[in-house]
């Protein structure tokens, strides 16, 4: 069934912006992106999901590793001990050593982790494809698994679960320009255009299409 994501702008990376765009999504693949007004009437049984905002390609996530091993992500049932946002490592204490005697409890924090990205507009990860504790649960969501040679070093205070932190900008943040016959992967901002959303960052995203599904929404 074809599906089109339509947004206020549409940003895909590598040409220029389009006022009232969209994407066009058969399956895992885009069909064709462009404006509404001629997707929608090229292809008028599509379902129609309407966007506030900017629609751009999935991010990339260059640091995984470091924030899925050294980092903890509570679990709901844990927020009153321990919050809900994410623990760096200076902040664990003893927690540090009972995930170490825990792997099925890190496995938890894994899981989350990745869900905290695709709330963040993530659609790849830098991590090793046969890493035991990140590959199995990011392939089992769709994400893409890509090589960490070549990304950012760490930053003096750590990584961040926002892209744009590390890439300064859309086309430095993102995994791949929208490209027809490619993955579907994209993500939608609260933000009326691309200054807009570097300044608010990726925690505005509203939602995250991973392979064509519908991964993450705001409520």
């Amino acid at each position: 069934m074809l599906t089109l994501h339509t947004a206020d702008l549409l940003l895909p990376v590598g040409g220029e912006p389009v006022p009232g765009g969209a994407v066009l999504v058969d399956g895992d693949r885009i069909a064709a992106f462009g404006l509404r007004e001629e997707l929608t009437a090229g292809h008028p049984a599509a379902r129609v999901r309407a966007w506030p905002g900017v629609l751009t390609p999935g991010l990339r996530q260059w640091h995984a590793v470091w924030l899925l091993r050294r980092c903890y992500f509570p679990d709901p049932r844990e927020a009153g001990e321990l919050g809900t946002e994410m623990l760096r490592p200076e902040s664990l204490g003893d927690l540090a050593a009972e995930l170490e005697r825990d792997p099925g409890r890190r496995a938890g924090s894994v899981r989350r982790g990745l869900q905290q990205m695709l709330r963040h507009g993530t659609t790849a990860v830098a991590i090793r494809a046969g890493d035991p504790l990140l590959a199995a649960p990011a392939a089992r969501l769709g994400l893409e698994a890509v090589s960490y040679v070549g990304g950012p070093g760490i930053l003096l205070d750590g990584p961040s679960l926002d892209p744009f932190v590390e890439g300064h900008d859309l086309a430095g943040s993102v995994h791949r320009p929208l490209t027809p016959g490619g993955r579907a992967d994209f993500a939608v901002f609260d933000a009326p255009d691309e200054a807009a959303l570097l300044e608010r960052g990726a925690a505005c995203c509203m939602a995250t299409v991973l392979a064509g599904r519908l991964v993450h929404r705001r409520r």
